[in-house]
């Protein structure tokens, strides 16, 4: 996997606190420090998370320039068709600034997805459905036709296409697997692993089959934008990922971006203004010059 260009986009996965009016808060010093996006996780089966959506929608009205994106919906819980519809919503809402991240329920958590009232499925069956689930909610996207779908696990006859969105609204995928990330290579339009489950050093393979998969559909690899969920530490000392000053974290992060091809390093489970500060002033404007450095040679 090899750099592809694409622009560099710096954001934060912020961590809901208990006050919604703190992630807000979160969100719009996001915006004025200068940083591309802020997202959301989506696990509405922990008693003390609030809900994603209606804290995006806080975040759109409170934002004025940074993206926004949930980072996964976690799909067992949430009907493609109504993904579609919410995804439409605050783009117009954001005046193009949404876009849709897609997973498909982690595995270690699928008790708590049943217990919510979500399906019971094996990794086989969620990988199934979110394949399903991309091609109803982009066909709500594009349809003026009223949009009839028959497939293993959902079923639509006759709903109601979206309204038109802002503009093109990005799909990023959660991946790890094979079968998935050969599924992104051939329809995502982004891949969003995170440092946590997927390290660094397994960047390269999985990004090849990325390539690989979209080259067979007569996709440029390019077409499928790469993020990363990163974490780490400013005042570490060792020699791990992201332990150490922002020169630490420039370094890694200039490597990411030219060997493996990553344009947007989203900061993980982030709670603290102090952290967004440095990650937006000390980080992201060196790696921008440093990348650029290199990519004029």
């Amino acid at each position: 996997m090899a750099d592809h260009g694409h622009d560099l986009v710096f954001g934060t996965l912020l961590e809901p606190p208990e006050r919604a009016h703190d992630v807000v808060e979160l969100a719009e010093l996001c915006d004025q420090v200068g940083l591309d996006l802020v997202t959301l996780s989506d696990h509405p089966y922990w008693p003390e998370r609030l809900d994603t959506v209606a804290l995006l929608s806080a975040i759109v009205a409170r934002t004025t320039r940074v993206r926004v994106m949930p980072n996964l919906m976690n799909l067992p819980l949430r009907p493609p068709a109504m993904l579609a519809r919410m995804a439409t919503t605050l783009d117009i809402l954001s005046d193009g600034r949404f876009d849709l991240g897609v997973a498909t329920g982690a595995q270690q958590l699928w008790d708590s997805i049943v217990a919510e009232g979500g399906p019971a499925r094996s990794a086989a069956e969620s990988i199934e459905a979110l394949e399903e689930a991309v091609q109803i909610i982009r066909a709500l996207w594009a349809s003026d036709a009223d949009v009839t779908f028959e497939g293993k696990h959902y079923h639509l006859r006759g709903a109601k296409p979206c309204p038109a969105p802002v503009h093109d609204i990005a799909i990023w995928l959660g991946a790890y697997q094979p079968r998935m990330l050969r599924r992104t290579g051939r329809t995502a339009d982004g891949w969003l692993p995170s440092s946590s489950a997927m390290p660094p050093e397994g960047l390269a393979a999985a990004g090849k089959l990325i390539d690989e998969a979209a080259t067979e559909a007569g996709r440029s690899p390019a077409a499928v934008r790469r993020g990363y969920n990163i974490e780490g530490n400013f005042s570490g000392t060792g020699a791990g990922f992201l332990q150490g000053p922002p020169a630490v974290w420039v370094e890694q992060l200039t490597e990411l971006a030219l060997v493996h091809g990553i344009s947007a390093f989203i900061l993980y489970r982030v709670s603290s203004a102090d952290v967004i500060k440095e990650f937006a002033e000390d980080v992201a404007p060196a790696v921008r010059e440093t990348v650029a450095a290199e990519r004029s040679r």
